[in-house]
């Protein structure tokens, strides 16, 4: 036989206090518990002993039929098909026969495991015996509910209409948010009790549990804070679940919590939104209070209605929203559709892009560029803010009122950006869209102290709730105005149509680098067939040309010997552009085989072949540093014989060649650079330079094809480096090429 007593209950852990099997009930009432499958009692009130004169020790374990026959058949029907578990159903009021004389008992059925949950609570004397008295109080509140022109008006109806129908001193409004803290947002009372409209509770006066029953079980009555519980005594060593019980008892600490508070009677209603705990309506009264569970039936009802009718105002502004901000939405869109690039035609037009989420502050960032709108922190800081969200959160939407709580860095911007909202438009290239808003301080008005005072009692900390409800102010830094659901909707929308812009874009791209792959392999085709072609017809223009001249000169004059001269000298020349041509065209159909280099011994055999051509000329070479890389050894000395050539070539006309080789290390890659100080170039034909066929300069002051350095950027490009040049007319130039450390080479075997 087990009896279920309160236990000394630890309350230095609240939040693990196992308030739904509290084993007691509240004094009003009586509690059978009948197991479904054979009807016998399982568990009783011990209270049954005064009220029907039963010993609860011989009643446990006997049919119900046989121990309460007129009660057993009074809920037949009910037994026969109990609620689903979470629920509780009101039966009806009815008269049951006792020892001290007939009373009227409001019934309620639930389900707690294997057992129906009976509940009979003695209707409180006066009280209203039926729905058809409060119809007009509920009449009344639908059409004034109707006529609300304002939420404000709503709360304060709901906080009215449930103080007229139950008569407590005082009615409140309470909201959750986001921690759990609840405020008061409207409230109805007399004088008896103190307002607390717009004060704040912690969320610890109401532990995570309690708001689990709550939520679960939309009402809860305690008509005296100084009761007496009435134990539940049972054979069954498991404790029964009373989460869905109107009679269950509740925690020794709010018991506390509401004498300390100065009142002695409570009910509470929760308001649900979408099953999850919105708020309460809080009703309190200074000295104990009945109310009948009709009219706790009809509070519930109402409190139904103003929810559904809260929850309709609240999506009908949200609405209104998203149709305010879809235009901003659609201006947006059309001024990325205008521009070149998307990112253009949002930093182009920030109000638009400020206004999408009603920030004061915005920032786009990609890996390369940082734009700074409105009121921002620094670049620096918000490029340490965008390395931080890249590696700390992969969601698409990141919004937060309090940033310095996530990332402490934000404390030093506060005032720019103590809210934060953020989208990211590309997971490949890490590219993020960001809105600011600036801090808001307020003062919180609580109601009392927050923090629960820990006392030393009988050698150990006790934790008891506060003593003083007098407003303790505190004020709240390091916040913005919340972000509203239509803000964040928005900039989901924006997101998706920016990604959807880029992909399109990608698409695009990729169609046309398609298209001018097949182009290029059908161009290398014909250059390496016609230049192929060419070189026989070219080679017989010369040879023939000098047999002509050697055999046939005597007969020739002088005007016929300078022609043939001309014809074999520009024949030479076109064979020579023919043979470039097709080592041009060559490049790009062999695959490369890159192997260790060792530069300076590649470079002295370069310089001493040039010395050869160069004669008697004065050239100064310095040599640098030049450190070995893996590349293809043919072509790499193509490039370096380009370069090299051409600083000899183009330093002619000074009376002391000064020509300059090294390199320097930068970001995983190593830079070559050829310096000379000869002709130079003018920048502004820079995009020339490199090309086909392109020359800077005339033949008949320089030599050359025009072929060398656009064989010496496709070498290059195809090691997955770049090549690059600076000059200037008459005072020399500076051609460069970086190859990568660690690089896939295109095409090698």
């Amino acid at each position: 036989m087990t009896l279920q007593t309160p236990q000394d209950i630890d309350l230095t852990a609240c939040e693990r206090e196992p308030i739904h099997i509290p084993g007691s009930i509240q004094p009003h009432g009586f509690l059978l518990a009948v197991r479904l499958a054979d009807r016998t009692l399982v568990y009783a009130s011990t209270n049954i002993a005064d009220i029907f004169g039963l010993d609860p020790t011989d009643a446990l374990g006997q049919p119900f039929a046989e121990v309460l026959p007129v009660l057993a058949k009074e809920f037949e029907a009910q037994l026969a098909d109990p609620p689903p578990a979470g629920t509780t159903r009101y039966v009806r009021t009815i008269n049951v026969a006792t020892v001290s004389g007939e009373r009227a008992y409001e019934a309620a059925i639930s389900r707690s495991g294997e057992c129906a949950v009976l509940e009979l609570e003695e209707r409180p004397s006066g009280s209203v015996s039926s729905l058809d008295a409060l119809y007009p109080t509920l009449r009344r509140f639908v059409e004034q509910l109707q006529g609300a022109s304002s939420v404000d008006i709503l709360y304060s109806l709901a906080a009215q209409d449930i103080r007229r129908m139950t008569g407590f001193d005082r009615v409140l409004i309470y909201r959750f948010d986001e921690q759990w803290n609840g405020t008061v947002i409207a409230e109805d009372r007399n004088d008896v009790l103190p307002s607390y409209l717009d004060l704040r509770f912690p969320a610890s006066d109401i532990p995570a549990q309690a708001r689990e029953l709550y939520r679960r079980n939309r009402l809860r009555i305690i008509s005296d804070a100084n009761y007496i519980p009435v134990p539940i005594q049972s054979r069954n060593p498991e404790p029964l679940d009373l989460s869905d019980s109107v009679l269950r008892s509740v925690s020794p600490v709010h018991l506390e919590y509401m004498r300390n508070m100065g009142t002695l009677a409570s009910m509470s209603i929760s308001i649900l939104r979408d099953g999850r705990l919105w708020g309460l309506i809080s009703c309190h009264n200074k000295e104990p209070k009945r109310v009948s569970l009709q009219v706790r039936n009809a509070c519930d009802f109402l409190t139904q209605i103003f929810s559904l009718q809260l929850e309709a105002r609240e999506n009908t502004t949200l609405a209104e929203n998203r149709v305010r901000l879809g235009s901003v939405q659609t201006r947006l869109l059309a001024h990325m559709a205008a521009e070149d690039h998307f990112i253009a035609g949002l930093v182009n037009h920030p109000d638009d892009l400020m206004l999408l989420a009603g920030a004061q502050g915005a920032a786009v960032l990609t890996q390369d560029h940082c734009w700074l709108l409105g009121q921002t922190p620094g670049e620096d800081q918000v490029r340490a803010l965008f390395a931080w969200l890249s590696h700390h959160h992969q969601e698409d939407v990141f919004a937060t009122d309090r940033l310095s709580q996530v990332y402490p860095a934000a404390k030093a911007y506060t005032e720019r950006a103590s809210g934060l909202l953020a989208i990211s438009i590309s997971k490949a290239h890490s590219s993020y869209v960001l809105w600011f808003r600036p801090e808001v301080v307020q003062t919180v008005k609580w109601g009392g102290n927050p923090q629960k005072p820990v006392q030393e009692e009988a050698g150990s900390l006790r934790l008891h709730p506060r003593r003083s409800f007098e407003i303790w102010k505190e004020t709240v830094r390091e916040r913005s105005v919340a972000w509203d659901r239509s803000e964040i909707e928005a900039a989901r929308e924006l997101r998706n149509a920016i990604v959807g812009i880029v992909l399109r874009r990608a698409e695009e791209l990729a169609a046309i680098s398609e298209e001018l792959r097949r182009s290029n392999k059908e161009l290398e085709a014909f250059s390496y067939s016609v230049s192929h072609d060419l070189r026989a017809p070219f080679r017989h223009i010369v040879g023939y040309s000098e047999l002509l001249k050697k055999h046939e000169a005597n007969d020739l004059s002088e005007k016929g010997r300078r022609y043939i001269d001309t014809i074999i000298d520009s024949a030479y020349t076109a064979g020579t552009l023919v043979d470039n041509l097709l080592r041009f065209s060559q490049m790009g159909r062999t695959a490369l085989k890159p192997r260790r280099v060792d530069m300076h011994h590649l470079i002295d055999e370069i310089r001493q072949q040039l010395a050869v051509h160069a004669g008697d000329r004065r050239i100064e070479w310095v040599i640098g540093d030049l450190p070995e890389v893996t590349a293809d050894p043919v072509l790499i000395r193509l490039v370096f014989e380009n370069l090299l050539d051409n600083a000899v070539k183009y330093t002619r006309p000074r009376e002391k060649a000064r020509i300059e080789i090294g390199s320097t290390r930068s970001d995983g890659e190593t830079v070559f650079f050829v310096r000379d100080n000869g002709v130079g170039f003018d920048m502004k034909y820079i995009d020339k330079l490199f090309g086909v066929f392109q020359r800077l300069h005339r033949m008949e002051d320089f030599e050359g094809t025009g072929i060398g350095l656009a064989n010496v950027r496709r070498i290059v490009e195809r090691h997955g480096g770049r090549a690059w040049a600076e000059g200037a007319l008459n005072k020399g130039a500076t051609f460069s090429i970086a190859l990568p450390d660690h690089t896939m080479i295109e095409g090698a075997a």
